[in-house]
């Protein structure tokens, strides 16, 4: 595993190690840390970039270097090692903002990304997926929003952050309430990955998957009011911005129907699961900087 540990994972990387992981410490950036990492390697994950609109806009030089320059860097040197499986990590935010969000968008929908992060990975997307790296066993995964209890916890998710604010009895500021989004349980997610992994690769080589469920499209009114049916606390206010225009309802039935992949949570389960993990104080400081990706 190449990690830079850009958000302190020292304890998540050490208990790896334990469990017998080999962690290299360093950047995707740095050839000599992809070398290592690519080392008797024959599948590769990638997941590392600048992770979120706001990460990446606030240091977008950098999640350019990371999420583009690194990334087809690491899809090059892969293609020359002979790897027998390269699974790129991207996002459903790369349908941006649909003409109609009430009928589900399919992997074949047309891409129109509104923010840094999202065009990002389409480039990225349609650079492998577009004969670039000729012979490369490339599959994408444009997953949903995450959320849920996590080793390295993130606090800057949606569900994550509505739940915590009106446990804490806390006053929720909420814009775009009617637009819609995918939500993926963490586990679900690496799920997804392992389902891709253990494929045959008639059955994912070249490919994109929607990694989600098609159930799980939710508007943020439908989260808070889910939330306040579990957590009897807070305030709730609707406000109005314009900088996230993003709205789109998801498709999941290619990764259901071509591999068998289901997702096995729930939002409703996974705002019970951080309430209950707040409620036993696993969080001294649920706002620590440690648990979103900006300060």
């Amino acid at each position: 595993m190449l990690d830079t540990l850009l958000h302190g994972q020292e304890e998540q990387s050490s208990q790896l190690e334990q469990d017998g992981v080999e962690v290299v410490r360093g950047d995707l950036r740095d050839p000599d840390a992809r070398a290592r990492a690519l080392d008797g390697v024959d599948e590769v994950v990638n997941l590392a970039a600048i992770v979120g609109d706001p990460a990446c806009a606030r240091e977008p030089e950098v999640s350019e270097e990371v999420n583009v320059n690194a990334a087809r860097a690491l899809a090059t040197e892969a293609q020359q090692a002979g790897v027998r499986r390269f699974v790129f990590a991207s996002t459903c935010s790369n349908y941006g903002r649909m003409a109609d969000p009430t009928v589900p968008i399919t992997e074949d929908g047309e891409l129109a990304p509104v923010s840094l992060y999202a065009r990002q990975k389409v480039s990225v997307e349609q650079a492998l997926l577009g004969g670039e790296f000729d012979g490369l066993p490339v599959t994408c995964l444009r997953f949903a929003t995450v959320y849920g209890v996590a080793p390295r916890m993130r606090f800057d998710l949606t569900v994550n952050e509505f739940t915590r604010d009106l446990w804490a009895d806390r006053e929720l500021e909420v814009f775009g309430e009617q637009f819609w989004r995918p939500y993926v349980h963490v586990r679900d997610a690496g799920r997804g990955i392992r389902t891709v992994l253990e494929a045959d690769d008639g059955k994912v080589v070249g490919e994109v998957f929607n990694v989600g469920r098609s159930g799980e499209n939710y508007r943020k009114l439908d989260l808070v009011e889910i939330i306040q049916e579990k957590v009897d606390r807070g305030k709730v206010s609707f406000v109005r911005r314009d900088e996230d225009p993003r709205d789109y309802k998801v498709s999941f039935d290619k990764v259901r129907e071509r591999l068998g992949y289901e997702t096995l949570m729930t939002v409703p389960d996974g705002i019970a699961e951080v309430a209950g993990a707040l409620d036993e104080g696993k969080f001294e400081d649920p706002w620590d900087a440690r648990y979103r990706n900006i300060p």
